[in-house]
């Protein structure tokens, strides 16, 4: 009887803050990967970065609530990723901010080695490089999200690149597949939104179109499509089109809720009345007021500021039909002292 498989998600998990309703979910495309695993029933582990603040404690308990092991999520020097999503159902993917990016990871190498599957997310880091290089040495089974930087790493021996691709159907997307095969892909998946998604494999392109549904929102569903099909497609050795179309449908199942995966959205948490969180640089970052996010005009990109909260001030003064300051619940909090315990 053989042993089931340990999967392995490498790379970002961030906070996901909905503008439009003052409200935030935990994601990130590695965690969001590992969650989906941990959904279906496979043994799973998660390594990543967060910083040591009550964002990277929200990160923690999040991934102890899905079953994950949060000491598996190393507290490093530095702020959690944030990422700010704007009022729209299809929206550009803004830059995150903060260690949780970031995930240089080697020192998990033996961990990595002994696992059947591992997911690594894409990073310019020299240590990420370093950590493809030596699993393809060591002829282990793994997978590359790339997403659009697709000449960010070297992809020879790879044995499974994701990209994403255009959604626009007068674009063809032969030339890109071919593109990641000449650069020695061994496999290569691209996704491209609501026009579906391509696998090149052994010279062979088999497409699949994605399921038309009443849109809630995308965020995750590029996330929930890579960890589908790699459970269909590496582990459980189905048919190139069967994988596909079980991958879509993972993706168009994500599309019907909010955040990567199934989970209440938490409210944004507000500090005191006239204080400045660290790092906000005099108060110049982003502002709660009571119809929503406030952008200053010094600083007008949809960003945080480097090295700075989610948040910066609380108003002096709220009108009354304005909800109240929330509070992390402390009930929940993970931290590196109380380990596993989670709400």
């Amino acid at each position: 009887m053989s042993r089931s498989p340990t999967l392995i998600a490498v790379g970002d998990n961030c906070l996901d803050v909905y503008l439009s309703k003052d409200r935030m979910a935990v994601g990130g495309n590695a965690l969001n990967v590992a969650v989906q695993w941990m959904r279906a029933g496979l043994k799973t582990r998660y390594f990543g970065l967060v910083g040591p603040d009550p964002e990277g404690d929200v990160v923690r308990t999040a991934l102890c609530r899905a079953g994950l092991d949060p000491d598996d999520c190393e507290v490093r020097p530095g702020s959690t990723a944030v990422t700010l999503l704007p009022r729209t159902r299809r929206r550009p993917a803004l830059p995150a901010r903060g260690s949780g990016r970031g995930a240089g990871l080697c020192a998990r190498g033996r961990a990595l080695r002994g696992a059947a599957g591992r997911r690594l997310g894409a990073s310019g880091h020299p240590q990420r490089t370093e950590l493809v290089r030596a699993l393809v040495r060591d002829g282990a089974r793994f997978s590359v999200d790339v997403s659009t930087h697709h000449d960010l790493l070297d992809l020879e021996g790879v044995p499974l690149v994701f990209a994403s691709g255009p959604e626009d159907p007068s674009e063809r997307v032969e030339p890109l597949l071919a593109r990641f095969r000449e650069r020695g892909a061994q496999a290569t998946v691209v996704t491209c939104g609501s026009r579906g998604a391509f696998l090149e494999a052994g010279g062979t392109v088999t497409p699949v179109r994605a399921r038309r549904v009443e849109v809630v929102d995308t965020c995750g569903a590029g996330d929930s499509f890579i960890a589908r099909f790699i459970a269909l497609w590496a582990i459980e050795r189905r048919a190139d089109a069967e994988a596909l179309r079980g991958a879509a449908d993972a993706a168009t199942n994500t599309c019907l809720h909010e955040g990567g995966f199934p989970q209440p959205l938490l409210p944004i948490p507000l500090v005191a009345p006239g204080q400045i969180c660290r790092g906000d640089r005099g108060g110049r970052g982003l502002r709660w007021r009571p119809t929503g996010w406030h952008f200053p005009p010094r600083r007008p990109r949809a960003t945080a500021p480097s090295g700075s909260a989610i948040w910066a001030q609380a108003p002096r003064r709220r009108p009354s039909r304005a909800r109240p300051p929330a509070t992390w619940p402390s009930s929940a909090a993970v931290t590196p002292a109380s380990g596993r315990r989670c709400a």
